[in-house]
């Protein structure tokens, strides 16, 4: 999909209806702002799962407990991170 925009002076830009309905996105939705070399990126923030930082750590500490496997190296777990990173298509 392409579409075309034009920045005001104030600096703001209208995605086009089609897109933000091809993405689901509503207003007030935060976006983040990445600049790469010389294009910008607006990316939905992924909303927050709202648990603190004391449930989302004691959820791991119950799913690493429950794994029954083998130990996995660091370097095995970097592959496999690195992997999933890659084929998501994100940089």
């Amino acid at each position: 999909m392409r579409a075309r925009t034009t920045l005001s002076a104030k600096g703001q830009v209208v995605i086009p209806k089609d897109v933000r309905d091809a993405l689901g996105l509503h207003a007030g939705q935060q976006l983040d702002v990445i600049r790469s070399g010389d294009a910008v990126l607006l990316r939905p923030t992924p909303a927050k799962s709202g648990q603190s930082a004391d449930e989302v750590a004691a959820r791991v500490r119950e799913l690493a407990g429950s794994y029954r496997g083998p130990p996995v190296s660091i370097d095995d777990m970097n592959a496999t991170i690195a992997g999933h990173w890659a084929s998501s298509g994100r940089q």
